[in-house]
Protein backbone atom coordinates (compact mmCIF):
# COMPACT_ATOMS: atom_id res chain seq x y z
CA UNK A 1 0.00 0.00 0.00
CA UNK A 2 1.51 3.41 -0.44
CA UNK A 3 1.68 6.69 1.50
CA UNK A 4 -0.92 8.28 -0.53
CA UNK A 5 -3.19 5.18 -0.11
CA UNK A 6 -2.64 4.65 4.01
CA UNK A 7 -3.57 8.62 4.31
CA UNK A 8 -6.55 7.77 2.31
CA UNK A 9 -7.57 5.00 5.05
CA UNK A 10 -6.47 7.73 8.05
CA UNK A 11 -9.28 9.84 7.23
CA UNK A 12 -11.93 7.83 6.99
CA UNK A 13 -13.95 7.48 10.25
CA UNK A 14 -15.68 4.15 10.46
CA UNK A 15 -16.56 4.20 14.14
CA UNK A 16 -19.78 4.97 13.74
CA UNK A 17 -20.40 3.09 11.03
CA UNK A 18 -18.88 -0.29 12.85
CA UNK A 19 -20.87 0.81 15.66
CA UNK A 20 -24.37 0.69 13.97
CA UNK A 21 -23.18 -3.37 12.44
CA UNK A 22 -22.41 -3.99 16.14
CA UNK A 23 -26.60 -4.52 15.98
CA UNK A 24 -25.58 -8.20 13.99
CA UNK A 25 -23.54 -9.40 16.60
CA UNK A 26 -25.46 -12.32 17.92
CA UNK A 27 -27.20 -12.87 14.18
CA UNK A 28 -25.95 -16.81 13.49
CA UNK A 29 -25.14 -17.43 9.48
CA UNK A 30 -25.06 -20.79 8.40
CA UNK A 31 -21.78 -20.78 7.65
CA UNK A 32 -20.69 -20.17 11.99
CA UNK A 33 -20.24 -16.98 12.77
CA UNK A 34 -22.29 -14.15 13.74
CA UNK A 35 -23.05 -11.34 10.52
CA UNK A 36 -21.00 -8.42 12.20
CA UNK A 37 -17.85 -10.43 11.41
CA UNK A 38 -18.93 -11.07 8.26
CA UNK A 39 -19.55 -7.46 7.61
CA UNK A 40 -15.77 -6.80 9.06
CA UNK A 41 -14.11 -9.57 6.87
CA UNK A 42 -16.49 -8.27 3.70
CA UNK A 43 -14.43 -4.77 4.51
CA UNK A 44 -11.10 -6.54 4.67
CA UNK A 45 -11.62 -8.13 1.15
CA UNK A 46 -12.24 -5.16 0.30
CA UNK A 47 -9.00 -3.27 1.55
CA UNK A 48 -7.06 -6.63 0.55
CA UNK A 49 -7.36 -5.99 -3.12
CA UNK A 50 -6.85 -2.49 -2.72
CA UNK A 51 -10.29 -0.57 -2.84
CA UNK A 52 -10.20 1.94 -0.06
CA UNK A 53 -13.16 4.12 -1.68
CA UNK A 54 -14.26 5.70 1.78
CA UNK A 55 -18.51 5.06 0.21
CA UNK A 56 -17.62 1.53 -0.60
CA UNK A 57 -15.84 0.83 2.83
CA UNK A 58 -18.09 2.44 4.92
CA UNK A 59 -21.04 0.48 2.91
CA UNK A 60 -19.38 -3.04 3.17
CA UNK A 61 -19.80 -2.55 6.95
CA UNK A 62 -23.52 -2.01 6.86
CA UNK A 63 -24.00 -3.86 3.75
CA UNK A 64 -26.76 -6.56 5.80
CA UNK A 65 -27.81 -4.33 8.34
CA UNK A 66 -31.40 -2.97 6.59
CA UNK A 67 -31.81 -6.70 5.29
CA UNK A 68 -30.90 -8.46 8.21
CA UNK A 69 -32.47 -6.31 10.99
CA UNK A 70 -36.02 -5.85 11.25
CA UNK A 71 -37.56 -2.34 11.01
CA UNK A 72 -34.02 -0.49 11.19
CA UNK A 73 -33.87 2.80 11.37
CA UNK A 74 -32.29 4.08 8.24
CA UNK A 75 -32.38 7.79 9.93
CA UNK A 76 -29.51 6.19 11.86
CA UNK A 77 -27.52 5.95 8.83
CA UNK A 78 -28.27 9.47 7.47
CA UNK A 79 -27.37 10.94 10.64
CA UNK A 80 -23.64 9.69 10.60
CA UNK A 81 -21.73 11.92 8.25
CA UNK A 82 -21.34 14.06 4.80
CA UNK A 83 -21.11 10.70 3.10
CA UNK A 84 -24.13 8.79 5.05
CA UNK A 85 -26.55 9.11 1.84
CA UNK A 86 -24.16 7.58 -0.37
CA UNK A 87 -23.51 5.16 1.51
CA UNK A 88 -27.42 4.49 1.65
CA UNK A 89 -27.52 4.55 -1.73
CA UNK A 90 -24.32 1.91 -2.33
CA UNK A 91 -26.20 -0.62 0.72
CA UNK A 92 -29.89 -0.18 -1.02
CA UNK A 93 -28.24 -1.34 -4.09
CA UNK A 94 -26.65 -4.22 -2.32
CA UNK A 95 -29.96 -5.01 -0.49
CA UNK A 96 -32.61 -7.51 -1.59
CA UNK A 97 -36.11 -6.05 -1.81
CA UNK A 98 -38.99 -8.14 0.16
CA UNK A 99 -40.71 -8.70 -3.37
CA UNK A 100 -37.19 -10.18 -5.09
CA UNK A 101 -36.38 -13.73 -5.80
CA UNK A 102 -32.69 -14.13 -5.28
CA UNK A 103 -32.30 -15.05 -9.01
CA UNK A 104 -33.87 -11.45 -9.74
CA UNK A 105 -32.08 -10.03 -7.04
CA UNK A 106 -28.49 -10.97 -8.72
CA UNK A 107 -29.42 -10.30 -12.20
CA UNK A 108 -30.62 -6.50 -10.76
CA UNK A 109 -27.30 -6.39 -9.78
CA UNK A 110 -25.39 -7.59 -12.72
CA UNK A 111 -27.49 -5.70 -15.08
CA UNK A 112 -27.90 -2.14 -13.53
CA UNK A 113 -25.65 -2.03 -10.38
CA UNK A 114 -22.99 0.42 -10.10
CA UNK A 115 -19.52 -0.22 -10.10
CA UNK A 116 -19.44 -0.30 -6.06
CA UNK A 117 -22.42 -2.34 -5.83
CA UNK A 118 -20.99 -5.08 -8.11
CA UNK A 119 -17.48 -4.59 -6.43
CA UNK A 120 -19.23 -5.03 -2.71
CA UNK A 121 -21.20 -8.08 -3.92
CA UNK A 122 -18.28 -9.95 -5.02
CA UNK A 123 -16.30 -9.61 -1.76
CA UNK A 124 -19.63 -10.59 -0.14
CA UNK A 125 -20.27 -13.74 -1.76
CA UNK A 126 -15.94 -13.76 -1.01
CA UNK A 127 -16.64 -14.01 2.39
CA UNK A 128 -19.64 -16.08 2.19
CA UNK A 129 -18.10 -18.57 0.52
CA UNK A 130 -14.77 -18.78 2.70
CA UNK A 131 -17.89 -20.10 5.36
CA UNK A 132 -19.57 -22.49 3.10
CA UNK A 133 -16.29 -24.63 4.64
CA UNK A 134 -18.33 -24.84 7.75
CA UNK A 135 -21.59 -25.64 6.65
CA UNK A 136 -22.85 -29.32 7.13
CA UNK A 137 -26.06 -28.73 5.02
CA UNK A 138 -24.78 -30.25 1.35
CA UNK A 139 -27.94 -29.30 -0.49
CA UNK A 140 -27.58 -25.90 1.08
CA UNK A 141 -23.68 -25.58 -0.42
CA UNK A 142 -25.00 -27.35 -3.43
CA UNK A 143 -26.88 -24.49 -4.54
CA UNK A 144 -24.89 -21.85 -3.35
CA UNK A 145 -21.94 -22.90 -5.56
CA UNK A 146 -24.35 -23.41 -9.00
CA UNK A 147 -25.44 -19.83 -7.54
CA UNK A 148 -22.33 -18.34 -7.47
CA UNK A 149 -21.14 -20.13 -10.93
CA UNK A 150 -24.49 -18.17 -12.64
CA UNK A 151 -24.95 -15.21 -10.98
CA UNK A 152 -21.59 -13.96 -8.82
CA UNK A 153 -19.08 -15.24 -11.21
CA UNK A 154 -20.32 -12.94 -14.24
CA UNK A 155 -20.38 -9.84 -12.16
CA UNK A 156 -16.77 -10.44 -11.16
CA UNK A 157 -15.42 -10.86 -14.19
CA UNK A 158 -16.74 -7.24 -15.10
CA UNK A 159 -15.14 -6.01 -11.62
CA UNK A 160 -12.08 -7.50 -10.87
CA UNK A 161 -9.71 -10.32 -11.88
CA UNK A 162 -8.32 -11.05 -9.34
CA UNK A 163 -11.27 -11.12 -6.88
CA UNK A 164 -12.70 -13.39 -9.95
CA UNK A 165 -9.60 -15.94 -9.52
CA UNK A 166 -10.25 -16.25 -5.99
CA UNK A 167 -14.20 -16.89 -6.68
CA UNK A 168 -12.89 -19.76 -8.74
CA UNK A 169 -10.58 -20.98 -6.66
CA UNK A 170 -13.59 -21.13 -3.99
CA UNK A 171 -15.85 -22.47 -6.14
CA UNK A 172 -13.37 -25.56 -6.58
CA UNK A 173 -12.60 -26.10 -3.02
CA UNK A 174 -16.00 -25.79 -2.31
CA UNK A 175 -16.78 -28.80 -5.32
CA UNK A 176 -14.13 -30.95 -3.52
CA UNK A 177 -15.43 -30.20 -0.28
CA UNK A 178 -18.85 -31.60 -1.60
CA UNK A 179 -17.28 -34.68 -3.26
CA UNK A 180 -15.48 -35.22 0.20
CA UNK A 181 -18.33 -35.31 2.10
CA UNK A 182 -20.19 -37.46 -0.28
CA UNK A 183 -17.58 -40.27 0.12
CA UNK A 184 -18.15 -40.45 3.77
Amino acid sequence: MTTEEMLHLKGIHMAPYIQLATALIGKTRRGGGNMFRHQLDTMSILIDYGYINSVLLKASIIHDVVEDIPDFNHNLIFSIDYESHAVYDLVMEVTRMPDETKPEFLTRIFESGSLHAKILKVADRISNMISLGFVLNMDFVSRYIDETVQYIIPIAELVDKSMLMELQTLVESRRKYLSDFAQK
